[in-house]
Parts: structure tokens; C-alpha cells; sequence
């Protein structure tokens, strides 16, 4: 069996050492679609070095290393093909704001792996810390499907109630067709997202969206409509992946607020309104 459930829980953690500076974070802001208006000063919160913000979910791809979904796949207890590969859901769990600069200590390991039955989900976490403490935590679960059916724990079931009532904010959010071009040179090189070829042999008719850079982009419009700009409220921000999106389609992007979170729903405008992101929560001060 290509994954070794047990082996792959109980292998030790892996270490490294990651920084960033003030140019990387540009660079991913700019791959989630920050920066239009160009000179809007709520934009420049996120493009103009003497007036940078960071957006949390820049802890995804912070140090330009292999995202989560990549690197899972060389851990111990697990060898399969990156082509039966996808991102199920990420969540991510903020200590206290990131610096515009920083270098950090990260420890990995798969926390869990769980048989679906068609397939396997891997929990890969990250945990992240400087100097002055812990920065973030970081749950990647990776979807590879024909790797289940080994009889183990399917994992949890539970699933948050869908939100009701209209929205109290509606944005849509445009996807340029170089979208994912340019978010990828923030680390994802994962050639699903730019290779045809690639992306037709994963099932495809073309190369997809990143998750994450989705992801990215619907946490900037939670931020910017019902946080005030305030990157610093988010304490935590998790989603499951329901649907794929292209380059060049718009994204749909519903909040509820309840209080101290935010209920939120994206799917595509040009397709229905199919789900691309559901399970969707940002806890906040």
C-alpha cells in the first residue's frame, strides 16, 4: 500500500528554517489580486512596502518552500502519484500578527490519515515560531484518491451547519487569466496550474486555479468588507475545497457575520454558482 497510515503518524516531525521579507509579501498579495485600484490607499495596505500589511493567509506559502499538499508527499509512510493528488481543506490557526519580515523555525508531521474508502486524507500541520514564540499552526489535508479501503478511521464526520438568512455582504471577485501564473511564484510549482498537458492528465480540460490562492483571495474580501482592513483581527481561518476554479471565471463571495466570525460561501459565477469553497469560517477579534 503506497500510504503506510501508521508509519506515516508515527514518524518523527521535520524541522527547517524559513524567512521572507517585505518583497515576498508583495509578490503574494499581488497573486491573490490585491492592488486594484492601484492607488487606492486600501489597496496599498497590501502593495507599498512603507504602508505593508500582512494578509494571514500569506503563512500558506511564507518562505516560498513546498506548500503543504507538495511536501506531505515526502514523508514518511507515504508515496503516491502527484497526479492523483488534491487539496481537500486548509485551515489555519494565527498567534498574534506576521511581520512584514521574519525568518522562523517550522516543525511538520502528518497528524492523521484517514481512509475514506476511494480514497485517503492526509492531515499534514505545520507548526510555526520565531524568536519571540509561536507564529502560526497550519493543517493542510490532502485528498488522493484510489488510496483508501484499508479498513481505518474514516475521521471526522461532523460538518458546521450551512449559514442562513441572506448575506450581510456580496462581493465578486474577478480572475485574471494569469492568475495562477503568478500566484505559483509564491512557491506552489505544482504544473496543475499552468501545464495542459498536466492538467488533462489529472482529469482536467485545463489548468486549475490554486486552492489556496482562492483561499487567499476570499480572506482578503472578508478582511477588506466586514474587518475594517484590519489584517490583525483574524485569529483563524478554515475552509474545505468543494469545486475547482479557472482562470478567467469570478468568484462569488458570501459573508455572514456572526459576531465574532464570519460564516462565509464562494462559488462561480459563470458556472452556476458551483461551490468552489464551503466550511468556510474566519474567527476574529
Amino acid at each position: 500500500m503506497p500510504i503506510d497510515a501508521a508509519k506515516a503518524v508515527a514518524a518523527e516531525p521535520r524541522s527547517g528554517e524559513i524567512s521572507w521579507t517585505a518583497k515576498d509579501v508583495q509578490l503574494y498579495h499581488l497573486g491573490i489580486g490585491a492592488g486594484l485600484p492601484a492607488t487606492d490607499p486600501d489597496e496599498l495596505r497590501y502593495t507599498l512596502e512603507s504602508r505593508l500589511h500582512v494578509l494571514p493567509s500569506f503563512a500558506t506559502v511564507a518562505g516560498s518552500g513546498a506548500p503543504g499538499v507538495i511536501s506531505g508527499l515526502s514523508m514518511p509512510g507515504v508515496e503516491v502519484e502527484l497526479a492523483r493528488v488534491l487539496h481537500g481543506g486548509q485551515s489555519l490557526e494565527i498567534h498574534r500578527p506576521l511581520p512584514v519580515e521574519g525568518t522562523a523555525t517550522t516543525t511538520s508531521r502528518i497528524a492523521a490519515v484517514y481512509d475514506k474508502g476511494k480514497a485517503a486524507v492526509l492531515v499534514l500541520r505545520t507548526e510555526v515560531a520565531d524568536a519571540e514564540g509561536p507564529l502560526w499552526t497550519n493543517d493542510s489535508q490532502i485528498f488522493v484518491k484510489g488510496e483508501g479501503g484499508w479498513g481505518g478511521d474514516r475521521g471526522p464526520s461532523a460538518r458546521p451547519e450551512p449559514p442562513t438568512g441572506e448575506p450581510d455582504k456580496t462581493v465578486e471577485r474577478p480572475i485574471r487569466e494569469d492568475q495562477a501564473l503568478l500566484y505559483r511564484l509564491s512557491g506552489d510549482w505544482n504544473p496543475l496550474h499552468a501545464d495542459p498537458e498536466f492538467a488533462a492528465k489529472a482529469g482536467f480540460e485545463r489548468p486549475i486555479l490554486h486552492g489556496l490562492c482562492t483561499y487567499g483571495i476570499t480572506l482578503k474580501a472578508v478582511v477588506d468588507t466586514l474587518l475594517g482592513g484590519e489584517v490583525g483581527r483574524v485569529r483563524s481561518y478554515a475552509t474545505r475545497f468543494a469545486g475547482v476554479v479557472y482562470p478567467g471565471e469570478t468568484l462569488r463571495i458570501r459573508m455572514w457575520d456572526r459576531g465574532d466570525a464570519v460564516r462565509v460561501a464562494v462559488t462561480v459565477v459563470e458556472r452556476d454558482d458551483a461551490p468552489a469553497l464551503t466550511d468556510t469560517v474566519v474567527h476574529h477579534a
